[in-house]
């Protein structure tokens, strides 16, 4: 079976993520109060709001790529210089 060189889209993935995405902040939202006493102990729990940066950031920009790919927004390629 000869292929057409179309990608699926990345829907189901992109919704997947964006309704992490949404809970994880819902969530910083709900409990701030929480989350700042726990991050505020010092100590080793100094990490836990690097932990939590890179997990954000993780879902987030996972969700946005997949979001743009849907759409059709795809990055520029480098044309080769020709000498």
């Amino acid at each position: 079976m000869a292929t057409t060189g179309t990608k699926k889209k990345p829907v189901g993935k992109m919704l997947v993520m964006g309704l992490i995405s949404l809970a994880l902040y819902a969530l910083l939202l709900i409990k701030q109060d929480e989350v700042n006493l726990m991050f505020g102990k010092g100590g080793w729990y100094a990490f836990l709001p690097i932990i939590t940066a890179f997990v954000f950031s993780f879902v987030h920009g996972s969700f946005t790529g997949d979001f743009w790919t849907v759409l059709g927004v795809e990055a520029a390629r480098k044309k080769k210089e020709v000498k």
